[in-house]
């Protein structure tokens, strides 16, 4: 660390966001996470943390189990609408794969978690960042509460799908592409929460619905299905029963026990083409802001994750004058990776929201003979991809190293 503790500024408190805070925080610099909503969210939705997530997180120390407590499923699966598997995970099968189970929490149990790990006043809600002058050379960062004071040695932009950052520094982009489905996401307490629940997914014709049992006890309820962008209901309860309510048990049980006013809907995009970099100057994007993707490997969080974590490594070895060099490092070590996701889930979206009836039963027929192992190797780039690359010093770096 340089004699004068470094400065960055976060531009957005989701958990790309939070989890670059902490990350660089544990490096020595001083952090200022501006985040317009006036408050920690309380509502919202489950995330699943992939291995590879877990594994970035314990590269800087950050105990997630301890803070979150583990749920751990006995079986995972696909489903059909009238309750037969497609396919099924044993969760001690993918830890020991693996090294660790998934983990399914509260979005807003990590948020917080990550927020406790960080120094009191850290994060500034109801505080905006409109944009970002001199990128170039030391950024001045303009907010809706007015200035910062001073410049900052770095800003990460971590905010969101519809990046007013990535617009304004990649105007020739194309932007978001809509991806043809919406979603439903909510949480039920606790006490509304079925007994024995497993993690599912049941693939209808054009429609899906998951049930996600998160370490706290509460359950994480989506849902999604072939709409136009812009697409509302205006009675959420009976929307979902129609589609959804002659389904397998539970669904239709939970589907009763929802509270319309906690269901979330959103239709669902990724980004239309890759950024060319993930950097300007002393910028740098980091989760939906850089790969904006959908959901359908689980995986957006999870690269957030990585992306701050590489951040931050890559970071720690460059010098006062030697962050645009960490951020050029940065984005060639998570480009690649990103988009390849990005385009995957895109691919396997289209195949799950498969709407004709014999796409459907091809698709189905697909899942169900294709043996266990080969399915798990599918998923090995995205689990066990995770890496800490080189710094720019040239010193090499382990997955396991801990800060």
């Amino acid at each position: 660390m340089s004699a004068v503790q470094r400065h960055a500024v976060v531009a957005g408190a989701g958990i790309g966001g939070l989890t670059a805070a902490l990350a660089l925080h544990r490096k020595g610099w001083r952090v200022t996470v501006c985040e317009r909503a006036p408050g920690p969210a309380s509502a919202g939705a489950g995330i699943v943390l992939a291995p590879n997530a877990l594994r970035a997180f314990d590269a800087i120390g950050f105990d997630i189990g301890g803070a979150a407590g583990r749920a751990l499923p006995a079986a995972m699966g696909l489903r059909r609408p009238d309750g037969r598997w497609l396919s099924r995970a044993d969760t001690a099968a993918l830890a020991a794969r693996y090294g660790g189970p998934p983990l399914a929490l509260h979005r807003s149990a990590l948020a917080d978690a990550l927020t406790a790990a960080l120094p009191a006043g850290t994060v500034r809600h109801g505080v905006e960042v409109t944009t970002v002058d001199g990128a170039d050379g030391f950024p001045v960062v303009r907010t809706s509460a007015g200035d910062l004071d001073g410049s900052a040695d770095l800003v990460v932009a971590a905010d969101g799908i519809h990046s007013p950052l990535r617009r304004r520094y990649f105007p020739d982009h194309p932007g978001l592409r809509h991806s043809g489905e919406t979603a439903w996401r909510t949480v039920l307490p606790a006490a509304a929460s079925p007994a024995g629940a497993v993690t599912a997914e049941t693939w209808g014709r054009g429609e899906r619905f998951g049930t996600v049992p998160l370490a706290d006890g509460r359950t994480y309820l989506y849902a999604t299905a072939v709409a136009p962008e812009g697409y509302r209901p205006t009675d959420v309860r009976a929307e979902l029963l129609r589609r959804y309510g002659t389904w397998h048990d539970p669904i239709p049980a939970l589907l009763q026990r929802i509270d319309p006013a906690a269901v979330l809907q959103h239709d669902l995009y990724d980004l239309a083409a890759p950024l060319p970099r993930f950097h300007h100057g002393r910028l740098a994007w980091l989760g939906d802001a850089a790969h904006a993707m959908t959901p359908n490997l689980g995986q957006g969080g999870c690269q957030a994750v990585e992306d701050a974590v590489v951040l931050a490594h890559l970071l720690d070895g460059a010098g006062p004058g030697g962050v645009p060099q960490a951020l050029a490092a940065y984005s060639a070590a998570r480009c690649a990776r990103t988009d390849a996701i990005r385009v995957r889930a895109r691919r396997a979206g289209r195949v799950a929201a498969a709407a004709h009836p014999l796409a459907a039963a091809l698709r189905d027929l697909a899942v169900r003979a294709t043996p266990a192992g080969l399915a798990h190797r599918a998923m090995d780039g995205l689990f066990d991809g995770f890496t800490l690359p080189a710094g720019i010093d040239g010193a090499s770096a382990g997955v396991g190293t801990r800060w």
